[in-house]
């Protein structure tokens, strides 16, 4: 990944991360069905608004608006379902450690499904010391619920095994020459047109209190920057990093939701929080490979060249 690339999937990890406050502002007046529904419907409102501005349309093809429908259900409808559902019956903490197992399926479904993305050991490890990395600084208190509410903790495991699959069934949009933009503006139509139908016949919204302008704000918010926007950056990364990088983004969730909290809402980070982001530093820097491979080059230098004349080694 070159430095434009990791830049980008920050920038992502911000995205996602807010997500998680917007989404405990709008749980306080609307059915979780309700609101994934709102959340890719004003995405969808948003991203189509925009095609016609830059001078794109959604494609016309069958096979491609199939994909959209797959897309959708992998990476849209399932996981948000699954993981708001859960958000109402667990801590978020819990949810976030649970979300971050995202990159060991990843890992372990590429290696499977994939040819071009096979797993090393660099990466294997990398992706396990995130992983702790997650778990450390979330703190051991999120795990006072575990086991309380197991199905809404297999709920979230389901959801990143399910963001898995869709990293590793997205990539072929870029193949298909369908741009980032477009394949946003597609997948989250097609999430928008398999949930309508089921908040209409589930969660019956004329029958709701109507939310306060909060709600509507964290609403606004989780649609035009947490979806429209970062599927837009998704795709863009998806089509030249592939999944496994890209998935990465799970362990700077967490980070990007803790240092949110303590920029907007003032609140203290401890010490676990700089360790956990020094290990998932760590991790990353692991499955990039290239601080590794210069240690490892620097240590096969010899310290004198065999040439006399030469200087190859370290300065003298």
């Amino acid at each position: 990944m070159s430095a434009a690339e990791w830049a980008i999937l920050l920038v992502l990890s911000l995205l996602w991360g807010g997500s998680f406050v917007f989404t405990s502002v709008a749980l306080t007046a609307l059915p979780p069905l309700t609101l994934v529904a709102l959340r890719v419907g004003l995405a969808a409102l948003i991203l189509n608004v925009s095609l016609p501005l830059v001078g794109a349309r959604l494609p016309s093809s069958p096979r491609i608006w199939a994909a959209f429908a797959g897309m959708s259900v992998l990476n849209n409808v399932v996981p948000f379902c699954l993981i708001v559902w859960g958000q109402t019956h667990i801590a978020s903490g819990l949810a976030a450690i649970l979300n971050a197992t995202t990159p060991l399926f990843t890992v372990v479904a590429v290696h499977l499904l994939t040819t071009d993305e096979r797993m090393t050991g660099h990466r294997l490890t990398g992706v396990v010391i995130g992983f702790l990395g997650v778990a450390v600084m979330v703190g051991p208190s999120a795990l006072v619920g575990f086991g309380a509410a197991v199905l809404a903790q297999l709920a979230i495991l389901a959801a990143a095994l399910s963001y898995a699959f869709a990293g590793i069934f997205g990539r072929r949009f870029s193949r298909m020459g369908v741009t980032p933009l477009a394949t946003a503006a597609g997948q989250v139509t097609g999430s928008t047109l398999l949930l309508l139908p089921l908040v209409l016949v589930i969660d019956r919204p004329w029958h709701l209190a109507s939310p306060g302008l909060p709600v509507w704000g964290a609403v606004l918010g989780a649609a035009s920057l947490s979806t429209a926007l970062a599927y837009v950056l998704y795709f863009r990364l998806l089509g030249s990093v592939g999944a496994t990088n890209l998935l990465l983004v799970t362990f700077l969730i967490p980070v990007s939701a803790i240092l949110l909290g303590a920029v907007v809402l003032g609140e203290h980070l401890g010490v676990r929080h700089y360790a956990g982001m020094a290990l998932i530093g760590g991790g990353l820097a692991a499955i990039d490979g290239r601080l590794l491979r210069r240690v490892q080059r620097s240590r096969s230098e010899p310290a004198w060249p065999s040439d006399p004349g030469t200087f190859k080694g370290r300065d003298i």
